[in-house]
């Protein structure tokens, strides 16, 4: 069961107060289809610093996994438009080459895959794909990086590392896969590490293992991280800053704090009312959001929210539906949403407060 953590402290929200490692602004991915250009990712901009982990949410299709590609360069150029900025430590990567985006992915970027199952050949040994990435960005020799296979395994804390080392991805189970993939990830020590449903179909004993195993390995490498995920709860327990996103937009930022204490929008709401609560009342039945996500080819005008939310007929003047709004103030906790300030803040203590115990 999912459940509400209590969201850890933050200096500043989506900087943790240094300079940034990643800085992506404006950024737009499109894909051309038959039926018409899928507007994936939408000017979207966020900063993650070293030490720090932005947790990014959303439901399924909102543009996480796609923004997240983008910043690794894994989309095909030929059916991909990718515009705007994304900065890696100074270095610009929109429209680098493929050989100078290899270079920096497993050394100086990497990501830790949703489904290790896939993610791992089950052609070849665990100890064989983590030593391959090293050998590659170092040119160490093959019993070196055997050591250093070993090594990292011991790290993520698989048992007798010496023994499993030659084993196949089939001999381990879920959690200990997603160990070795975390390894394979963090082999060359990265600087920015991007970690997409790490704890997708293991048991919650296991995933807070998981969790407590990125940040600890955070704490002792300085690594940035970007957690992909659609569970609050692990948002609260592992980040400082968090981005809700919503038909390939950004409509709420804020350190995890801020957005979990106080959330601004409605999409926001709708996600949190929607979440067992351990400490709320067990007879009031969870509200989901209402209707579905919207087509990326053919968005609502306006708000992309306005068709399921509760809240359009107090804005004057159907804004709503006719203008998008901007993700305001400029820095900070910030909102995309028509609703003014107070509006919002009564709103919250009148109705979804309530709702969340």
């Amino acid at each position: 069961m999912t459940t509400q953590a209590k969201p850890e402290e933050a200096s500043s929200a989506g900087s943790g107060g240094d300079k940034p490692f990643l800085s992506v602004r404006d950024l737009s991915v499109r894909f051309s289809t038959e039926d018409g250009v899928v507007r994936a990712v939408d000017n979207l901009s966020f900063d993650v610093s070293p030490g720090t982990t932005l947790g990014i949410v959303g439901e399924s299709g909102s543009g996480k996994s796609v923004t997240n590609l983008a910043v690794l360069g894994l989309h095909n150029p030929d059916r991909t438009e990718i515009t705007g900025s994304i900065k890696l430590d100074g270095q610009e990567l929109v429209g680098a080459s493929n050989r100078e985006l290899e270079k920096l992915r497993g050394k100086t970027m990497s990501m830790i895959f949703q489904d290790p199952l896939t993610a791992l050949s089950p052609y070849h040994t665990i100890g064989k794909q983590i030593g391959e990435t090293f050998r590659k960005h170092t040119g160490a020799s093959k019993k070196e990086s055997r050591d250093r296979a070993i090594e990292m395994l011991t790290r993520v804390g698989i048992p007798q590392p010496t023994t499993r080392v030659d084993d196949y991805p089939h001999q381990f189970s879920g959690g200990m896969r997603q160990r070795a993939m975390i390894a394979m990830s963090l082999v060359c020590d990265p600087k920015l590490v991007i970690a997409d449903e790490p704890t997708t179909a293991l048991d919650v004993t296991v995933q807070a293992q998981i969790l407590d195993l990125l940040k600890d390995l955070q704490q002792e490498m300085g690594t940035a991280i970007i957690l992909i995920t659609h569970d609050l709860g692990v948002v609260a327990r592992t980040a400082q800053n968090i981005m809700v996103m919503y038909a390939g937009r950004a409509v709420e930022r804020g350190t995890v704090r801020e957005v979990l204490k106080t959330p601004q929008h409605p999409y926001t709401w709708g996600l949190l009312s929607s979440m067992p609560s351990l400490t709320g009342d067990v007879d009031v039945p969870l509200r989901p959001v209402r209707g579905t996500p919207p087509s990326l080819i053919n968005l609502p005008t306006g708000c992309p929210f306005n068709p399921r939310c509760d809240f359009t007929e107090q804005v004057i003047g159907g804004g709503c539906t006719s203008e998008r709004p901007p993700l305001a103030p400029a820095t900070g906790p910030a909102a995309a949403c028509h609703l003014s300030a107070a509006q919002r803040q009564d709103i919250f203590i009148d109705q979804i407060k309530p709702r969340l115990g």
